[in-house]
């Protein structure tokens, strides 16, 4: 079975899944981006398929983008601007062409974290 990297969104404020954000992924190589895909999140707080499917996925250096600040705008949860967080960027490494990754982000209009999930 090849790789393939999956991710979702939890509000931590509101207690509740991120329905509507925005997220993108990217190769990284050296200083450089290529942008693979942009995927929203569901009312589950995932996107509806893996970000990074088995036919697409390679071992390699990867970041997801999250658009937390246009997320927590919509949900009246930004405060002034300029935000304390606008875009999240997570750079992490892919490094077993067979497995499940999985990013979450827990995120809140002044905090975030994140980890492998399973």
């Amino acid at each position: 079975m090849a790789g393939y990297l999956t991710t979702h969104v939890l509000d931590t404020a509101r207690g509740c899944p991120a329905q509507g954000l925005k997220i993108a992924l990217y190769e990284v190589s050296g200083n450089s981006h290529r942008k693979l895909v942009e995927m929203e999140t569901n009312s589950d707080g995932r996107t509806d398929s893996p970000i990074l499917p088995q036919e697409d996925f390679k071992t390699g250096t990867y970041e997801l983008v999250f658009f937390a600040g246009d997320y927590l705008r919509e949900t009246a949860q930004a405060g002034d601007d300029p935000l304390f967080l606008d875009q999240v960027p997570i750079r992490f490494g892919l490094s077993d062409a067979n497995a499940h990754y999985h990013v979450p982000l827990l995120l809140s209009p002044y905090g975030y974290s994140t980890y492998r999930g399973s």
